[in-house]
């Protein structure tokens, strides 16, 4: 009997998001012992903070323990307050003061810099709110006119710009996404974050025919559990989401670059669900595909 041929791998992270309680080295080094192929790595005052003075350094240690680890890495710029210390995600690329949304726009700069140091698959954005006082029309003039200079910077480093569609947000789903590629006339360095709990929330198509439809632009997965019109991120097994679909859905489609589990308000326990979360995966696989050796306590 001929054997079956081997699955593509499909490669999982873990927010840094989720382990905010942790030292940025120490974070790390949890990932690689539990097994996981990468970290995404969200920009902030805690681990790598983008404003700091000491960036390119401090980028270039990174790196080095990056490999020294075996993890790949995406970058997220999904901090709260590492712009504001009052407002939350603020500003963004919608603001009304120009000004503002040049701040945006410069932290993202910043995140292309840093993830073509780090050789990153990708750097993960969002459009932002619609602010008061602000109608859609004028948003949807703006968000693109914010964006341009971040995807020329991202064509000159090689590195994608990944915009996620976020419930509440001006982009919130992949019609949005595809009314903002348009905008811009699809350029190359524009593709997509796609959240699966998202799917679950909002968008009309099950989250493995998302999946299917997005995967011509799909450049970065974040992945937690979801209940359907509640925007809520839930442990794995916790939510609605029929799991091993989407992966199956993703192995299909070819998608190669990281699956980052996305537990922002569970960093209480970040060990704990890190842990919890690979083995879970492991679990829904119809045949094991991750690339690096899995914890002990991890099903084969």
């Amino acid at each position: 009997m001929n054997p079956l041929p081997s699955l593509p791998t499909l490669s999982f992270g873990y927010g840094t998001n989720g382990l905010a309680d942790l030292r940025l080295d120490d974070a790390l080094g949890l990932l690689a012992d539990l097994g996981y192929d990468g970290v995404g790595l969200t920009l902030d005052h805690m681990h790598l903070d983008p404003l700091a003075p000491d960036l390119a350094a401090r980028t270039r240690r990174l790196a080095r323990r990056l490999d020294e680890l075996g993890l790949s890495v995406t970058v997220e710029t999904g901090a709260r307050y590492v712009l504001d210390p009052r407002r939350k995600h603020g500003p963004t690329l919608l603001d009304s003061d120009p000004d503002d949304r040049a701040r945006r726009a410069d932290l993202l700069v910043r995140a292309v810099r840093v993830a073509a140091d780090l050789g990153a698959h990708a750097v993960h954005c969002f459009s932002g709110i619609t602010p008061p006082g602000t109608d859609e029309d004028t948003a949807w003039k703006r968000l693109p006119d914010a964006l341009t200079p971040v995807l020329d910077a991202a064509t000159a480093a090689g590195v994608p710009l990944a915009i996620e569609p976020e419930p509440g947000h001006l982009l919130a789903t992949l019609a949005d996404f595809h009314r903002l590629r348009e905008a811009l006339d699809s350029p190359a360095a524009l593709g997509l974050t796609l959240d699966v709990g998202h799917c679950q929330c909002l968008e009309p198509l099950p989250p493995a025919d998302c999946v299917r439809a997005a995967a011509p632009w799909l450049r970065h997965v974040q992945i937690e559990d979801m209940r359907r019109g509640v925007h809520e991120h839930l442990p794995l097994g916790e939510g609605e989401i029929d799991f091993p679909p989407v992966l199956e859905a993703l192995t299909a489609v070819g998608y190669r670059a990281l699956t980052v589990v996305e537990l922002p308000r569970h960093s209480h326990a970040g060990p704990h669900f890190a842990e919890r979360s690979l083995s879970f995966l492991h679990r829904s696989l119809p045949h094991r595909t991750t690339g690096r050796t899995a914890h002990p306590g991890s099903p084969s």
